[in-house]
């Protein structure tokens, strides 16, 4: 097997043991979020943010923003003082503002215009770790992919292309924040991972260069989970790229979820996650409609949050949903 992609980290940023993937206090849900324009894409993904436990504990207890020497826009501070705000706020909703005047150096979005949630996501994910960073240079990337958000919703997914002429398998890895599923055809969470692990054929436009053969060859690809994250993020594609449809169909998703069959190694022990936040989309299009999302609060209890609403509801109501973003956390 030739392998490339894994190189160990040379400096560690963030020590993984003292992630605290329990709630440290439990208490009430915070305060629900104005809708200011057409934000309900930014206010489901920080709900949902806020009530990821490892997240928010590490928020809460100040640690970045009492080290923190940038300059100007900072999204680890700007979401630290978000969460505090919606956490420990008497207010029945706040309104996010920092995180609108700063949405500009987020990514390509404005407050008056729809955006997607997934993308809103990744973007932010993206600007925390970036903030993670600032200060430190010349970094290997390994080590880049060190920051508490790669420790707390970072994997590794292996690439194991066969060649079919030499038959010589090749490994790539690499890392990643998020899992896009397609689901055309799935009626389930499970039935859409099982096609994501499955052996595709590489051949057409997608030929692979085979380092042995040398030269362009047939071969097979199988993606796998090679390093489980923390927390798993996953998003049900529902926007169809043949047409600017939603793929709007019932995808069935657990409470509770083994990833391990999904692994590079099948066979090991379980690798168990729990659902805490589902991010739903309403709309026949994926350019308008509405977003909302369940979360589940440091009591236990599974809460609807619509904007500036917040309203307590069962793991009946949650999991009957016609989900887009799903979280699990170990």
């Amino acid at each position: 097997v030739i392998g490339k992609g894994m190189t160990p980290p040379q400096k560690t940023l963030f020590p993984p043991e003292k992630i605290c993937m329990d709630w440290r206090q439990k208490r009430r849900p915070g305060a629900g979020l104005f809708n200011l324009g057409s934000t309900c894409y930014l206010n489901v993904v920080l709900q949902c943010l806020t009530y990821t436990p490892p997240l928010a504990n590490y928020l809460l207890s100040r640690q970045h923003s009492r080290l923190c020497h940038q300059q100007g826009f900072c999204m680890m501070c700007i979401m630290e003082d978000h969460v505090r705000k919606v956490l420990y706020s008497s207010a029945t909703a706040i309104r996010p503002r920092a995180v609108i005047r700063d949405l500009k150096f987020i990514g390509e979005f404005k407050p008056d215009i729809p955006g997607d949630a997934y993308e809103f996501l990744r973007c932010t994910l993206n600007a925390m770790h970036r903030a993670c960073l600032s200060g430190s240079s010349d970094l290997d990337v390994s080590s880049q992919e060190t920051t508490i958000i790669h420790q707390i919703f970072g994997g590794f997914l292996r690439s194991r292309v066969t060649c079919l002429s030499c038959k010589t398998v090749f490994d790539f890895f690499k890392v990643f924040l998020d899992v896009l599923l397609k689901i055309k055809g799935a009626s389930s969470l499970t039935t859409a991972l099982e096609d994501f692990v499955k052996p595709k054929q590489m051949d057409g436009k997608k030929f692979f260069k085979c380092s042995k053969c040398k030269k362009k060859v047939a071969a097979s690809k199988m993606v796998t989970v090679h390093h489980a994250p923390r927390v798993l993020t996953v998003c049900l594609g529902r926007a169809d790229h043949g047409s600017s449809r939603k793929l709007s169909q019932v995808v069935e998703y657990p409470e509770y979820l083994d990833l391990r069959p999904y692994m590079s190694d099948p066979a090991g022990e379980p690798v168990l996650y729990s659902l805490y936040a589902v991010v739903v989309h309403n709309g026949h299009t994926c350019l308008g409609g509405h977003f909302f999302c369940y979360t589940k609060a440091s009591n236990g209890q599974w809460y609807k949050m619509n904007d500036v609403f917040v309203d307590s509801c069962g793991i009946h109501t949650v999991l009957g949903q016609q989900a887009y973003l799903l979280f699990y956390a170990r």
